[in-house]
C-alpha cells in the first residue's frame, strides 16, 4: 500500500497540484502589470486553455525524445548497479565455468522460482 500511495502521490496527485500551481502563478505574474497580455487573456480560463494547447504538444515531443533516447541510458545505468543482476550473471558464469557448487545453483534456482511465483500486487 505504501508503494501504491507513493506512486500515486508522485505521478498523479502532486503532478496535478504543481501543474495547477504553476498555471496560477504564471497567470498572476504575466498579467499583473502587463496590460497588453491582460487584454488577450481576459480571464484565467482563457490563459489556461492557451497554455494547455501549447504545453501538451511540447511535453509530448520532449517525452517522446526521452523515451527514444535517454531512457535507454537510464536503464543501462540501473542495470549495472543492480546487485540482483550482478549475482545472476556471476552465478551463470560460475555455472558455465564449473566454479559454482550444487548448493549455490540450487539456492539461485530457488531464488528465481520465488521471484516468478510472486504476485504483481505484492509490490
Amino acid at each position: 500500500m505504501w508503494y501504491d500511495a507513493r506512486f500515486a502521490h508522485t505521478n498523479y496527485l502532486m503532478f496535478l497540484l504543481v501543474f495547477v500551481n504553476f498555471i496560477l502563478i504564471a497567470y498572476n505574474f504575466l498579467l499583473e502589470d502587463n496590460t497588453g497580455l491582460n487584454n488577450i487573456f481576459s480571464n484565467l480560463w482563457v490563459f489556461t486553455l492557451v497554455f494547455l494547447i501549447l504545453y501538451i504538444p511540447i511535453s509530448v515531443i520532449i517525452g517522446r525524445w526521452h523515451t527514444q533516447n535517454q531512457i535507454k541510458v537510464e536503464h543501462e545505468m540501473r542495470f549495472k548497479q543492480n546487485p540482483m543482476f550482478s549475482k545472476m550473471i556471476r552465478t551463470l558464469m560460475d555455472v558455465k565455468t564449473g566454479r559454482a557448487s550444487e548448493e549455490e545453483i540450487e539456492k539461485f534456482r530457488k531464488m528465481l522460482t520465488d521471484i516468478e511465483k510472486k504476485d504483481i500486487n505484492e509490490f
